[in-house]
């Protein structure tokens, strides 16, 4: 009996100054291979950002974790990512750096539902 397909996630940090290296969760992003999923979820605790930087550029915070919304999605909002297939977009977005909006490192685990896998990561890590 299967107990699911194999999955990669990664959470999506804010580092509002680099520099510092203070993060807070804001977001998932969730690959199954095995079911051609990939998503972001995300949400940004405004109070919680401020509080590490009561400069930062929330709306740019939020533009930037739309963008990766948009990446994984596909389709005409995900730029020149639009044709790639999930795995790339996931690898793309997944690839470190140093900017303000940053993936953590990859983990894996099984799942039966990858998009309530998303929900549930989201639910742990983030809120």
């Amino acid at each position: 009996m299967s107990r699911g397909d194999v999955f990669e996630y990664a959470v999506v940090r804010v580092v509002p100054r680099v520099e510092r290296g203070e993060m807070i969760n804001a977001g998932v992003l969730v690959y199954c291979r095995a079911r051609s999923y990939v998503a972001a979820r995300v949400h940004l605790d405004e109070a919680r950002l401020r509080c590490l930087d009561p400069a930062a550029d929330v709306e740019a915070v939020r533009a930037a974790l739309r963008a990766v919304e948009c990446v994984c999605a596909g389709g005409e909002t995900a730029g020149q990512a639009a044709g790639d297939d999930p795995g790339r977009r996931f690898r793309w977005l997944t690839a470190p750096r140093s900017t303000v909006v940053q993936p953590g490192p990859i983990h894996t685990g099984l799942t039966a539902d990858p998009a309530a896998e998303t929900e549930r990561l989201l639910d742990l890590l983030v809120r």
